[in-house]
This record gives C-alpha cells, structure tokens and sequence, in this order.
C-alpha cells in the first residue's frame, strides 16, 4: 500500500496543481476539524456515494490516525474502480501535529 507523510501532502498542495483530499471520518469528527477544501464522504457511506471519488489523479485518504483511511485505500484499490488512491499517514491527528491549517464546521 502507498502512503504519503502529512509534510509531503502539505507540499503538493501548496503546488499549481489541484490535489484530490478524501476525508472519510464521520461527520462529527469532521465538523471538529479537517483539512481545508477536502472532498468529504464518511467511511459508512462511501459505497453508495463511490461515483463522487475522482478517477483518473491521485485521491489522498485521510482519517483521524490513518487506520480507516488504509482500509479505505486497500479497498479501492482493489476494486477495480481505477481510483488511484494512497493513504495519508497519521491522518488528520498527525496533520494538527505539524501545525498545518485546518477548519472547523460541516461542509
């Protein structure tokens, strides 16, 4: 499984190109904080919400610590969907860690 550390997403997103961040925490946790601009579909929905996720870029998977999002990543890609998808170490935990920006609030 492919993983990117939250210093590595943090500098392809400050780069010209647009950077695909799922976050798949439930909805509580995400209102508590999240990564700016990040497409936001919880883990318990994400079959029925499958043809939301971008195909053809990179998705970056995050998750509170990174446990969710790896089942996530494992999922996807192995299901066929040509979902390229890697999973964001630490998650969100290790991301608030590194002093990067979050917000608050729902979507």
């Amino acid at each position: 499984m492919s993983d990117i550390s939250v210093s590595e997403l943090a500098e392809l997103r400050s780069g010209p190109d647009p950077v695909v961040v799922l976050d798949v925490r439930e909805q509580d946790e995400y209102d508590d904080a999240h990564v700016p601009g990040v497409l936001h579909i919880p883990i318990s929905v994400l079959m029925d919400r499958m043809n939301e996720v971008p195909r053809g870029e990179p998705v970056y998977v995050i998750c509170a610590v990174g446990g969710r999002s790896a089942q996530v990543v494992d999922y996807l890609n192995r299901s066929g969907s040509e979902i390229d998808a890697i999973n964001v170490a630490g998650g969100t935990l290790a991301w608030q860690q590194a002093s990067l920006p979050t917000e608050s609030g729902a979507q």
